[in-house]
């Protein structure tokens, strides 16, 4: 998706990584090379003001650790990607990929986990999959800069436009098998 989408506007593209990864012995060099930054604000607007594209998942590892089939979008109070948009006078893009639940499941979705992430903020919890589901990704309507909108109703916004794709390319509850079988429907187009 990355590499149609730079060959298409010839604008680099960033992505924003949990900076715990940044913390792992000799991986700080290949998440430079491919682009990955940590996601403070003061990076994410120095990308942007270099006219480069900047992808970010705002739920981040919270969502990885804690969203299910139901695809519920775990992002708190997150609104700092709202902020870097609003003082860069960007647009939003928002985007959804069918099937990804369905890709790789985590593993212990428990109270505990959830305690340890909000007091340690970093857990990664055991993930199985790996599996060859149809993958699509859905770009919706970009959502302009308004100077009226504050950091939180901006990121309500997004997470509004975010279901809204959800809701309509995603079947729900996600299905381990009914993702595998649409791989092979004829009659679904890719996106």
């Amino acid at each position: 998706f990355i590499d149609k989408l730079y060959e298409k506007n010839r604008r680099k593209i960033h992505s924003v990584v949990h900076f715990f990864f940044f913390l792992v012995p000799g991986i700080r060099l290949c998440l430079d090379i491919v682009g990955c930054i940590e996601g403070k604000q003061t990076f994410c607007s120095d990308i942007l003001e270099r006219d480069y594209l900047l992808g970010i998942a705002p739920g981040g590892l919270r969502e990885q650790n804690f969203s299910n089939e139901n695809y519920n979008l775990e992002w708190s109070t997150h609104s700092g990607f709202a902020k870097v948009a609003l003082k860069n006078k960007v647009p939003i893009i928002p985007m959804f990929t069918e099937n990804l639940r369905e890709a790789y499941r985590t593993v212990g979705n428990t109270w505990l986990s959830k305690w340890l992430y909000e007091h340690f903020r970093f857990l990664v919890l055991p993930i199985y999959g790996g599996f060859p589901v149809k993958l699509r990704t859905y770009i919706g309507e970009p959502i302009p800069y308004d100077p009226n909108l504050t950091a939180k109703e901006l990121a309500e916004k997004t997470k509004i436009a975010i279901e809204n794709l959800r809701d309509r390319h995603q079947k729900l509850p996600g299905n381990i098998l009914r993702a595998l079988l649409d791989r092979f429907d004829k009659n679904k187009k890719d996106a």
